[in-house]
């Protein structure tokens, strides 16, 4: 990093030759800091260690700011508690952004993630959604691409050509069929399809010199499949039927060598949950967010995706509706006593909680309901809500599973919980064998 001390912008201050203390502009101001209106000479990567180890040297704990940089902390920290350490780390890394680099000019949004990557007391999020609220981030279009999307990218740009090409392909087609009417396959569902296909696209095209998927026999397939075992041979499989079908359709292959492939019970038999574990399963949530997710997943087997995706707009205490968006359809839970108290809990504490907060998600947390980007809960965050040894898959298998065996009515678990032919069927077969077995012939 080249670091050439500019002073103040305007005129320099002049000193009389032979002067015998001259001020140290080294010390005393940073290194960047160019006049307004000025654009930057080289556009390079900057190495953020450097800057870092200089105020580390410093006597001074906080470093010098203009009047302007000032006001923009104090901005900054104004509605944020001081006792909270990671306000300290986002104040902190304004700071030092401001320090290095000026008040008066836009900040590139990588700088700010180069600096706080090499400190652990720094962050880099808040920061930006600070500076780019009012107009003084320049964000960079790599920074917010989806993650799978990055690593699959990756991953094709690892395998040679023709190979790299189809596969491509296929995870456009996989794009392009989602699970439901104009809801796009998500890329972490490709990424999962593609970590299975990884060993045996490696092997093809390093082992057996395959440069097209075209060579692929079916013998090859059973060989590679026959080395798994398990669930591993189960996602493997399944990732093989998908990939080749995919390619068949769009006529890139001429015969598709995984079209009979076994896997085996892809989605496995519903299980119930031991009574001794939902006794007193409310009793056990200990704060109202819990409570409401034990809810909608115990009583209305909403799964996890689901739940952490709710809206607000979507509940209506008055009808005592609320609203699941799945892709362009909607599915409607009438909610009962219990259910309806629990929400309107949550939502009277989300309020107390968080007045200001705009984030249009009902479940938020103490970190998304003030994020301006609006995200909402991890599966990780409803998992900890609930009891110990508890899972949101089981109490919503659980629950299907209750009715299937009260009922054994395919249409009305359909109606229920908004589920397809099959997974109704799945739950009946399992509630009630005797009904839907075979007879010998």
């Amino acid at each position: 990093m080249i670091s050439l001390p500019t002073g103040k912008g305007g005129p320099f201050e002049a000193y009389p030759v032979g002067e015998p203390e001259v001020p140290d502009y080294d010390e005393r101001r940073p290194a960047l800091h160019t006049s307004r209106g000025q654009e930057a000479l080289f556009t390079i990567r900057r190495d953020w260690a450097p800057v870092l180890a200089r105020l580390r040297s410093t006597p001074v704990g906080e470093p010098p700011l203009t009047a302007t940089a000032r006001h923009l902390v104090e901005e900054f920290t104004r509605d944020r508690p001081a006792q909270r350490p990671d306000y300290k780390k986002n104040t902190r890394t304004l700071a030092i952004l401001l320090y290095w680099l000026g008040a008066d000019t836009a900040v590139f949004e990588r700088d700010v993630y180069d600096l706080a990557r090499i400190d652990v007391n720094l962050a880099a999020k808040p920061v930006c959604q600070f500076l780019r609220i009012r107009g003084l981030l320049m964000e960079d279009p790599d920074l917010h691409r989806d993650a799978d999307q990055v690593w699959i990218e990756a991953a094709l740009a690892a395998l040679p050509e023709p190979v790299a090409s189809e596969v491509r392909t296929w995870v456009k087609v996989m794009r392009e069929q989602g699970p439901r009417e104009g809801e796009p396959r998500g890329y972490d569902g490709i990424r999962r399809y593609l970590t299975n296909l990884q060993p045996a696209l490696t092997a093809w095209t390093t082992t057996a010199d395959v440069t097209s998927l075209r060579e692929i026999t079916k013998d090859e397939v059973e060989d590679v499949v026959g080395g798994e075992s398990g669930y591993a041979r189960r996602g493997l499989a399944t990732a093989l039927r998908s990939l080749f079908r995919a390619l068949k359709r769009e006529r890139v292959i001429f015969r598709n060598p995984a079209r009979d492939l076994p896997v085996g019970d892809i989605k496995g038999i519903p299980k119930s949950i031991p009574s001794d574990l939902l006794m007193g399963l409310l009793d056990q949530a200990t704060t109202s967010l819990g409570r409401l997710v034990v809810a909608l997943a115990a009583v209305h087997a909403l799964p996890g995706k689901e739940i952490r995706n709710l809206h607000t707009t979507g509940l209506d205490l008055s009808r005592g509706t609320l609203e699941v968006r799945r892709g362009r359809l909607r599915h409607t839970l009438y909610l009962e006593e219990l259910t309806h108290q629990l929400a309107a809990d949550w939502t009277t504490y989300r309020h107390q909680r968080w007045p200001a907060s705009t984030n249009p998600h009902l479940l938020v947390s103490q970190k998304s309901a003030v994020d301006p980007d609006h995200p909402a809960v991890s599966i990780g965050l409803l998992s900890d809500a609930l009891p110990r040894g508890l899972s949101l898959s089981g109490l919503r298998q659980d629950r299907i599973l209750n009715e299937a065996a009260e009922s054994a009515d395919p249409l009305r678990l359909m109606r229920l919980f908004g589920i397809t032919e099959q997974t109704a069927m799945r739950y009946v077969t399992t509630a009630h064998p005797e009904r839907t077995a075979k007879l010998p012939r």
